[in-house]
């Protein structure tokens, strides 16, 4: 065998050893920046807040009285004449009416709005778990992809020098079969870059969706090497016994809670339009002297005005039955409510309990004997006692390995972020319920 040849086996063997090393990185984007940076510019935030504001605002207008109603005029001018000082009755009048709404309406109506407006904390509380949720799936995706493409990268040199020493065996040697050895080397070259193109392809397309959260720039940075520990802790074994309690807290349980006391509300002010509504007016009317030069004395008019609910049967009872049935359909959507984030906590945790179960498996059993699987049959081939082909394909399945333990860290991690955010807890916000 050729001195190059003899030389190139050691070398491979040498960089099957450097390639197995871990890599290093400086650390950039930190899953905590962007998901600080995504909920600091999330505009919706801020409408949640502006419409809390014009909510309260409308919410102290409700309680308050109708304007007053002032009526100015003539009454009984002679049409002869239109001579004011011609008839004992022709006044100048000026009135008051003011309306006073029916029973506790003004209060109710108050009170309506302003519930309403407590719900936008907890929406905002739920808006910002979701977008952790989201911008965190984000981070994966780029974290998943950055790190598979780092490794591919690491060991194609391994593969270049694989490809040199069939090469140098076919060169050199006077079997037909190292030939094989040599396309497969170049084969499996080839089905690397693309896996490389299509490994970039997937990490700009995660940066530009990212980029709506943290804008464009920010979003070309390399990320982090290491997953955050809180994505890779264990789970809370207590959460199936106090499930029912971890739901009620929920921002999106509370805010619907919040819904269903502004309908009872609604149901309470359907009821204040079985009273009257009153209404109270004065009016005072001047009057001109006499054709004689008597004086005339000026009179005043004051008086009550209500109205009389009686023929409900299409109006009321059809207003009070409405708002019992939306108060129904509400609580009807919290029960629905309730029960997907349960099963979709219990899914993403059953998820996250196999995951762990297949890294363990990879970590602990499949790779060291894979490592090992691919350094005999490498350190075969060296020794010419084994196939070249075999020596890729173990080298190739310790790869494939690889990068599907980083696929599974990326999910376990992703899981693990949906069940944190649907057992999310938000009983530090006040609330009226």
């Amino acid at each position: 065998m050729p001195l190059s040849f003899r030389v190139l086996k050691p070398a491979l063997f040498g960089a099957l050893v450097l390639a197995s090393q871990p890599g290093w990185a400086e650390p950039a984007l930190e899953l905590s920046q962007v998901i600080h940076a995504a909920v600091k510019n999330d505009p919706w935030l801020r409408q949640s807040g502006q419409l809390q504001a014009a909510l309260m605002e409308e919410s102290i207008a409700e309680g308050a009285l109708p304007d007053p109603r002032v009526t100015i005029g003539a009454a009984n001018l002679p049409t002869d004449t239109f001579d004011t000082g011609q008839e004992a009755m022709t006044q100048a009048t000026i009135g008051v009416t003011q309306r006073i709404p029916r029973g506790e309406s003004r209060r109710l109506a108050s009170t309506k709005t302003k519930t309403m407006a407590d719900v936008q904390p907890f929406r905002r509380a739920n808006r910002r778990a979701q977008v952790t949720e989201a911008v965190t799936d984000l981070w994966l995706d780029v974290w998943r992809s950055q790190q598979s493409i780092r490794l591919i990268e690491k060991n194609r040199g391994l593969f270049e020098q694989l490809a040199d020493v069939a090469e140098a065996g076919y060169t050199s040697a006077t079997m037909g079969s190292r030939q094989q050895d040599v396309i497969r080397a170049s084969l499996e070259l080839t089905r690397l870059e693309d896996r490389l193109t299509a490994l970039q392809l997937q990490l700009a397309s995660s940066r530009e969706v990212l980029g709506e959260w943290i804008g464009p720039d920010q979003a070309q940075r390399a990320v982090s090497d290491h997953v955050p520990p809180e994505l890779l802790k264990p789970l809370p074994e207590a959460w199936a016994e106090t499930s029912d309690d971890a739901l009620i807290r929920h921002p999106a349980i509370r805010a619907t809670d919040q819904l269903i006391d502004a309908q009872v509300i609604d149901v309470d002010l359907a009821r204040q339009a079985y009273k009257p509504e009153w209404s109270v007016f004065a009016q005072y009317g001047y009057r001109d002297r006499a054709p004689n030069g008597q004086d005339r004395a000026d009179l005043l008019t004051v008086g009550v005005g209500f109205d009389l609910p009686i023929f409900t049967g299409n109006r009321q009872d059809r207003r009070l039955n409405a708002s019992s049935a939306r108060l129904e359909a509400v609580k009807t959507e919290r029960v629905l409510q309730a029960r997907s984030l349960q099963a979709k906590a219990r899914a993403a945790l059953a998820r996250v309990e196999q995951l762990d179960d297949r890294i363990a498996l990879y970590q602990n059993t499949l790779l060291p004997q894979m490592e090992e699987q691919a350094s005999a049959a490498l350190t075969a081939y060296d020794n010419d006692d084994g196939d070249f082909a075999e020596a890729v394909r173990a080298r190739i399945a310790e790869l494939n390995a690889r990068v599907e333990l980083i696929q599974m860290v990326a999910e376990r991690a992703s899981n693990l972020a949906s069940f944190r955010y649907l057992t999310a807890d938000a009983s530090d916000l006040p609330s009226s319920h």
